[in-house]
């Protein structure tokens, strides 16, 4: 009995912190299904004023819910008076395949979702964020440094940084006993031993940039993909990009990214153009 109790507590708490002011669910040109999205505003949100934006990406195997059901985003919305976007990117990797036309994700975002948001709400466009968990924290990345002339600033915790195929197929074995994880790449990027899946990684799309604004990353030292946020860092600095890297214990799981992702806050929040 005490143990059905403290599961009924437990979900009401996940319900309470999911429940977004509002939920889109988007008919999309470029999915194949609809993506559903989570908006959480500040409560004493004033239409004449403009607010700051942060996109929260899940990671993989999850869900737009997934952020909702670790942190308070209505309490993080009301502290740091920013407007929160959860969108859901399934097991895209945030990316546009070369091979399925209803998996282009980076279209969905920035042709659809983009504009839809900046025309629903008041959006200071000097203060655009990004950050994601894992698959989410590699996404939050790949769209900062493709669009900087969109974001302010990004970030990524426990991200999956590097995109190779003996990595994440470990990490796939590890965490679902299987290879569902480079099972699906391989349905986005084309069989590994024929196309070149790094270049898909962070640390080569850095390598391309001539010029990458500040971010943060950070991972635990007990995660499987903690040597690819190791990697990432000494490229960026061998690029002398400033970044912002964080290493603390932890593993791959709610309880690290419930305080990590707070450090991405009040890291936004020091970025703030006024």
């Amino acid at each position: 009995m005490k143990t059905a109790i403290k599961l009924a507590i437990i979900l009401v708490f996940t319900l309470a912190k999911a429940n977004a002011q509002e939920q889109w669910i988007i008919k999309s040109e470029n999915l194949t299904r609809r993506d559903t999205v989570l908006i959480f505003k500040p409560a004493d949100y004033d239409v004449k004023k403009e607010y700051p934006l942060v996109y929260l990406l899940h990671g993989y195997s999850e869900n737009y819910r997934q952020w909702a059901g670790i942190i308070d985003c209505q309490k993080i919305a009301d502290q740091y008076q920013m407007i929160l976007v959860l969108p859901d990117g399934f097991v895209s990797w945030y990316v546009n395949s070369p091979y399925q036309k209803g998996s282009r994700m980076e279209d969905f975002f920035f042709k659809e979702l983009v504009p839809k948001v900046h025309a629903a709400f008041k959006i200071d466009r000097r203060n655009i964020f990004i950050t994601g968990l894992s698959m989410g924290g590699y996404g939050a990345l790949r769209y900062f440094i493709k669009h900087q002339d969109y974001f302010n600033a990004a970030g990524s915790t426990s991200g999956g940084v590097i995109v190779d195929a003996h990595i994440l197929q470990q990490a796939s074995q590890m965490f679902f006993n299987n290879n569902r994880v480079t099972n699906d790449l391989t349905f986005l990027l084309g069989d590994p031993g024929k196309n070149d899946w790094h270049q898909y990684s962070i640390t080569d799309l850095l390598k391309s940039q001539k010029h990458v604004k500040p971010f943060i990353i950070d991972c635990g030292t007990d995660d499987i993909l903690f040597p690819g946020t190791l990697e990432l860092r000494m490229v960026a600095d061998s690029l002398k990009i400033p970044i912002t890297y964080i290493v603390q214990p932890g593993n791959h799981n709610a309880g690290y990214w419930q305080q990590a992702i707070l450090y991405h806050f009040v890291y936004f929040r020091s970025k703030l153009v006024n």
